[in-house]
């Protein structure tokens, strides 16, 4: 190839602002999530954290074709994710050790859930784009009530998509303990709370505290056991039931962690009434969502809330909301915003007060 023939090939994947290249690197990266899922699956990462092993010794371990899973660790290398040692060992890389199941903010479940729960409904964002409808309303599936029945008839997938919920909240938690003044809350109610990611991490925080944790009777199995391994169950209550039914009563603060983003403007409202009704005068109620810019940029923060508002389309039926949507919301429910303050990265938790 001639240095002409060169040039010309290299500046076909340049130009300005965004080039070529990471347009197909974009259009490709699927292979990204059901690699990394695929490894979560087979717990690489576990079977690695004691130290490099060959890759025969993963396959049989694994149960894995030997060359297959030699390219796959390759994918992930490129990733790093995992690297390959001189010998021809593989062995954890940084990001890889966030995959180990007893990692302290690991990732491995959200993983599973990404690539192999959730997946398929990406296929049909074109119908949901065409319609404004989810996949689930488009094929008659769960359209109802509850925009998660079909977690309630699969109790594996129930307890991959709470221990995911558990993993992201891990990393939310600690920046909600120090966004808010918590010293003269009694009793938090943590409303669709799943596992308790978020009242664990408070409560453990808040030794003198209290809580209830109030979800759809799939979590409260798994519930029992994350506030039980985190040492507070003995100071939280765990009841079932709908939040458009009813919630708790009697919370100094009720806490709803992205729960709106996931209906319709007129879901919510039914589900900040049913708050509203369980609260005193004098409680408050925390709502931790992202929260949409008027104008979305590129940094990684912005596309991670345009990727949860393309996820709320075509899976559910929300969205996410600008300061002045959810302010909105809590006005037509009978309450007043007073702050709004950054908790992690995209999320930011939004003070409410009863009118």
């Amino acid at each position: 190839m001639t240095e002409a023939g060169t040039n010309t090939d290299a500046n076909a994947f340049s130009g300005t602002g965004r080039t070529t290249q990471q347009l197909l690197d974009q259009i490709g990266a699927s292979w990204m999530s059901q690699a990394i899922g695929v490894a979560a699956e087979l717990q690489l990462a576990d079977r690695l954290s004691a130290g490099p092993r060959s890759v025969p010794q993963l396959a049989r371990d694994a149960g894995c074709n030997e060359d297959a899973l030699r390219r796959l660790l390759h994918a992930l290398t490129s990733l790093e994710i995992f690297k390959e040692l001189e010998d021809g060992r593989f062995a954890l890389d940084d990001a890889g050790r966030h995959l180990c199941g007893d990692a302290p903010q690991s990732l491995r479940h959200w993983a599973i859930w990404c690539a192999h729960y959730h997946w398929p409904i990406w296929a049909d964002l074109l119908d949901s784009v065409r319609t404004g409808r989810s996949a689930r309303q488009l094929k008659g599936v769960d359209a109802g009530a509850s925009g998660y029945a079909h977690i309630e008839r699969d109790p594996h997938g129930a307890a991959v998509f709470n221990q995911a919920m558990v993993e992201i909240t891990g990393l939310i938690a600690a920046g909600l303990v120090s966004a808010c003044e918590w010293e003269q809350v009694k009793h938090v109610v943590d409303v669709g709370g799943g596992y308790g990611g978020v009242i664990a991490a408070l409560l453990a925080a808040q030794p003198a505290m209290r809580g209830t944790l109030f979800d759809l009777p799939h979590a409260m199995e798994g519930a029992a056991a994350h506030l039980a391994r985190a040492g507070v169950d003995a100071r939280c209550a765990l009841v079932s039931g709908s939040f458009f039914e009813a919630v708790p009563a009697n919370g100094d603060v009720y806490l709803m962690k992205s729960i709106l983003h996931n209906w319709d403007d007129e879901r919510c409202k039914e589900i900040l009434v049913q708050c509203r009704r369980a609260m005193r005068s004098d409680a408050k109620l925390l709502l931790v969502e992202r929260v949409m810019p008027a104008r979305l940029g590129t940094a990684l923060s912005d596309r991670a809330i345009a990727r949860s508002d393309l996820n709320m389309l075509v899976s559910l039926t929300g969205h996410e909301r600008t300061t002045d949507e959810l302010r909105h919301l809590l006005d037509a429910a009978g309450f007043s915003l007073n702050e709004l303050r950054p908790v992690w990265r995209e999320f930011s938790v939004l003070e409410a007060v009863p009118r």
